[in-house]
């Protein structure tokens, strides 16, 4: 992993806390622009994916992976009505899977370049994944998979709280 996307993943951690963390206002824009990330970061990232021997499926694994996350990360933020606004409520435990989800993304590439670096290879050779392309798409999807679901899950409970009537205040 290159300095500069180190710095990615940092400034994409710094990015996910501060716009969610704490109590924000639901907007198109909030739910939006995610999905406008995600689709420029797609194509960047995943132009050319490796599909040799098992390389589809370790990057099936990583899109899995980021749905579960994604999920996770969904039901972390609460959704709730403010007088005739909706609002999102993200805490601690947001920010600690985000920061561990993408602390730990960094960690194994650090990892893969610097420790165990014959021990992914051999594991890639044993597998047939062709090499660190596979490895990146499958993380780039995870990441991906991720931010998608995370915004689908918070966008159906926004649906689900705003169909539900008003509590009657007596």
């Amino acid at each position: 992993m290159t300095t500069t996307q180190y710095l990615l993943n940092l400034g994409l951690l710094a990015y996910v806390l501060y716009s969610n963390l704490g109590t924000k206002t639901l907007t198109r824009t909030r739910m939006v622009l995610p999905l406008v990330v995600v689709a420029v970061a797609a194509y960047v990232f995943l132009r050319e994916m490796p599909a040799i021997g098992n390389d589809a499926r370790l990057e099936l694994a990583g899109a899995a992976a980021g749905v579960a996350l994604g999920v996770a990360a969904g039901l972390l933020v609460r959704v709730r009505r403010a007088g005739e606004r909706m609002v999102t409520v993200a805490g601690a435990w947001y920010a600690a899977l985000w920061v561990a989800v993408i602390g730990g993304r960094m960690l194994f590439a650090y990892g893969a370049d610097h420790w165990f670096s014959a021990g992914i290879a051999t594991f890639s050779r044993t597998h047939l994944i062709t090499g660190a392309d596979a490895w990146t798409a499958a993380f780039v999807l995870m990441a991906l998979a991720m931010v998608v679901t995370r915004v689908l899950v918070t966008g159906a409970r926004a649906l689900r709280t705003s169909t539900r009537p008003a509590p009657v205040m007596s």
